[in-house]
């Protein structure tokens, strides 16, 4: 029996959205902490990932965080917020206060929470500076929630600033690309005191792509958008977890 079981939950951040393989499946760095967690222990390991794209953080807390606890994880992961940042009447506090209770369900059930802030789009975006101060004010929020807690393993990626550079996203600027999802990847393993591929800090940037400006970016990514949030639909509707049960990651796979 594997020592270590490990279930992410989240939103597109946590499932891996940007970091596509050539089959189309989402891999993403809650993967990619799976496989390096195997390697580094030299050992399997149990994972599953129940995040859904385009969640808000509340939906996320409210379906998603017993269905995770259920499989008896040794570790959960949690984001959320980026999505509600992006909406101008969220409540800092309210979204500060999911992090809270999802803490609080971790202590009841045994369970080490790996705490991840999101990685900062704000630079490249429509509204950044907004987005920017937002993100700032739900980064601090959440990091005074865990101040006294130093057994809450945090991967902070906000406050990242080479993170932030355009060569870490995808064509959509709001998700990472392989890159990035590589470097949150090595910040999770480093703050498990886990050996982490020195590469992954920093791929090689991947070759330029025919990225969308102007009225092309706004017509493919902020177009669509704006009709779900105007018809209430979300990225993540009909969409089932990719591993609502655990899977066997191995050394080396």
């Amino acid at each position: 029996m594997t020592s270590v079981r490990f279930v992410a939950i989240g939103d597109s951040f946590s499932e891996g959205v940007g970091d596509e393989l050539p089959d189309g499946r989402a891999r993403g760095w809650a993967d990619l902490v799976a496989q390096g967690w195997a390697d580094a222990a030299g050992e399997p390991i149990e994972y599953a990932n129940v995040a859904i794209r385009g969640k808000l953080i509340w939906p996320i807390v409210e379906q998603q965080l017993e269905p995770a606890l259920a499989l008896k994880p040794t570790h959960l992961s949690f984001n959320g917020g980026g999505n509600d940042m992006l909406r101008p009447r969220t409540s800092v506090q309210s979204v500060a206060d999911a992090f809270s209770l999802v803490l609080k369900r971790c202590d009841q059930e045994g369970v080490r929470l790996i705490l991840l802030s999101g990685a900062n789009p704000s630079g490249q975006l429509p509204m950044g500076r907004l987005i920017q101060r937002r993100g700032d004010l739900l980064s601090d929020a959440v990091v005074a929630r865990v101040a006294d807690r130093p057994d809450v393993v945090r991967a902070l990626n906000w406050p990242d600033r080479e993170l932030s550079s355009p060569t870490y996203w995808s064509d959509d600027r709001l998700h990472m690309n392989s890159r990035g999802h590589h470097r949150v990847a090595a910040r999770v393993l480093s703050a498990l005191d886990l050996d982490v591929p020195a590469e992954w800090w920093s791929l090689p940037e991947l070759p330029a792509s025919q990225r969308r400006r102007g009225i092309g970016y706004y017509r493919e990514h902020v177009g669509p958008w704006v009709r779900r949030r105007l018809t209430g639909t979300s990225s993540g509707d009909g969409r089932v977890p990719k591993h609502a049960e655990w899977v066997t990651v191995a050394p080396g796979a």
